[in-house]
């Protein structure tokens, strides 16, 4: 088991044991990281939606297709959908 081998995994693996059998600290635990996870999501939701609007800019000022790909990692169709959305 990787736990014999790696004091670190082991001692993850003693406190997830203890965090299961409280049922207190398990709730604690599960809270947050849902609000981890939620705010991870609003962040990447963030930046979708800036990335659309700097594309939406940079179409209009006529950059290069390959260029606002690079510049905002959106795809080439999500880029051509823009040109209708307005």
């Amino acid at each position: 088991m990787i736990a014999e081998r790696n004091p670190q995994v082991a001692k993850a693996v003693v406190k997830l044991r203890e965090l299961s059998a409280d049922e207190r600290a398990r709730d604690t635990y599960e809270r947050r990281e849902k609000a981890r996870r939620d705010q991870v999501s609003r962040e990447k939701w963030a930046a979708k939606k800036r990335d659309y609007v700097i594309a939406k800019n940079a179409l209009q000022m006529k950059l290069p297709l390959d260029d606002i790909i690079k510049l905002t990692e959106l795809t080439r169709e999500e880029i051509e959908n823009l040109n209708g959305a307005d």
